[in-house]
Order: C-alpha cells, then sequence, then structure tokens
C-alpha cells in the first residue's frame, strides 16, 4: 500500500469516527444541535479558520478521487503480479507461486515421516527463491536428517522442473504427531 493511499484510510477514518461520534452525541441528547450549529458558524465566520477549512477540504476531495478511481497495485515483478517469468529465444512462460508451492508439497508427501505439508513461495527482485516449508512430523522421524534431505530435494525438483535457483529451503517443524495406540485384545 503506497504512502498517499495509507493517509487516506488514515483520513478517511478519522473523519468517519468523528462523525459517528457526534451523531452518537446527537442522538442520546449529550449534545445539543444548536451547539454544533454555533461552532460551525463561528469557524465559517473567522477568515482564517474558513481558509484552512477549504484547503482540508479540497485535499480530502483529492485523496477521496485517488483512492476511489486510482488504486495502487501490488508490487509485480516484470511486470507479472503473482508469478514467476522465464524468458527465452522462443518465448516467455510464467509460472505462478501456487504451481510452485504445490510442487514442494508434492515432495514433502513423497517423505513418510513428513505430514501436513504448508508451503510458501518467496521471490525477490533478484530472482531469488526462498521456500518456506511447515510441516508436522511423526514421533520416530530423525528431524534433522528429514530436513536436509526434504531441502535438497525440493531445491533439485525446483530446478529440473523450472530452472529456477532456490537460494534456501527453510523449514519449520509446527508437532510431532504421535501414533495412535493400539489396544491388544
Amino acid at each position: 500500500m503506497k504512502i498517499i493511499d495509507k493517509i487516506g484510510l488514515i483520513v478517511f477514518s478519522n473523519l468517519i469516527l468523528i462523525l459517528s461520534v457526534i451523531m452518537c452525541l446527537l442522538i442520546f441528547g449529550w449534545l445539543d444541535i444548536e451547539s454544533v450549529y454555533f461552532i460551525v458558524k463561528l469557524a465559517l465566520n473567522d477568515a482564517i479558520t474558513t481558509n484552512i477549512l477549504l484547503v482540508i477540504s479540497v485535499l480530502c476531495i483529492i485523496v477521496a478521487i485517488k483512492c476511489i478511481f486510482f488504486t495502487s497495485e501490488e508490487k509485480k515483478i516484470n511486470g507479472i503480479k503473482d508469478g514467476i517469468l522465464l524468458k527465452n529465444d522462443d518465448g516467455e512462460l510464467v509460472i505462478s507461486k501456487t504451481t510452485l508451492e504445490e510442487l514442494v508439497n508434492n515432495v514433502v508427501k513423497g517423505f513418510d515421516s513428513a505430514q501436513d505439508a504448508d508451503s510458501k513461495i518467496i521471490m525477490d527482485e533478484e530472482k531469488n527463491l526462498k521456500v518456506y516449508v511447515t510441516l508436522n512430523v511423526k514421533e520416530n522421524a530423525v528431524i534433522k536428517e528429514l530436513s536436509t534431505n526434504l531441502q535438497t530435494k525440493i531445491k533439485s525438483a525446483i530446478k529440473k522442473t523450472s530452472d529456477l535457483e532456490v537460494k534456501e529451503v527453510n523449514i519449520s517443524i509446527k508437532e510431532l504427531q504421535t501414533e495412535e495406540n493400539q489396544t491388544i485384545e
């Protein structure tokens, strides 16, 4: 979100808050309508206050028009919003981050001791891929060995399928899942 959008959101949120509080005070009878009229009339009779209110009103109108009609778009890499653009002599290829995340999840499914994987792919401006994997492991898993094998396998799978280099693969273990106890009758 750009700075102008943030300012517009803050200004309009504050204006709505102030107007809502004044309306509630008027409805509950804690503020008299003549008092509000007197304050507005007093402010509009003073030349300096009128000029300040005019400038504030014009700025609010400009920010409102900008926020309504000219919304800022999310940061794009090479013109592609949520994907990775690959070019060669024959043309272009866009690979969505969702596709790469599914590839990572499929790699994780290939390991018996890993369960319930959730992955996220982040790409910076230099086209460096960072993979974040969160998963559950079975109680008999050797976590260090599992994570090393997963990191190697994920890097090679992404390199093989998309020819992209993975800078790092970060693995988080959410929980250790125990096998259900079986009773012998």
